[in-house]
């Protein structure tokens, strides 16, 4: 995915703040398709800190049925932020200053590649590669702005 045209984000809650909706493509190591997770996605200011929600429909193998998520973006400079699960542990650092982000997480012996990538003020995309002796999958998501909702400046 990457190669793309890349949109530099400098003030990231300005950028994130609002609705988008979402489609994630969940793949096997081999690039089969597994399943998708298809709905919105906000990110509301909390203080000093983005929560970041997302809620939607989980198809995966004979599974279907509604699934919800929820992150912490804690900004850190211009561009960039510490992102943290829901229950408070740290997941991955964040950095969109130059419209494109390598990132990390291990997650107990597995191991989570991440990259982020914006292409414009109002579509973006993420891609988490995992490894491991009990993960081995690839969960593609791209991010537009949803219209409804509006962009809060």
């Amino acid at each position: 995915m990457t190669g793309s045209r890349r949109y530099p984000v400098l003030d990231l809650s300005a950028f994130l703040v609002g609705s988008w909706s979402l489609h994630r493509t969940i793949l096997s190591p081999e690039g089969e398709r597994w399943g998708e997770f298809t709905g919105s996605a906000s990110f509301a200011p909390a203080g000093e800190v983005l929560t970041y929600r997302e809620r939607g429909t989980l198809r995966l193998g004979g599974y279907q049925g509604s699934a919800f998520r929820q992150l912490r973006y804690q900004p850190t400079g211009p561009g960039q932020a510490a992102v943290y699960f829901d229950y408070g542990d740290f997941f991955h650092e964040l950095d969109l200053r130059e419209g494109y982000c390598d990132t990390s997480h291990p997650c107990r012996d597995d191991f989570y590649r991440g990259e982020f990538e914006v292409l414009d003020a109002d579509t973006w995309w993420q891609c988490w590669e995992v490894f491991g002796p009990t993960k081995n999958h690839t969960l593609r998501t791209e991010f537009r702005r949803d219209d409804s909702g509006g962009r809060e400046t």
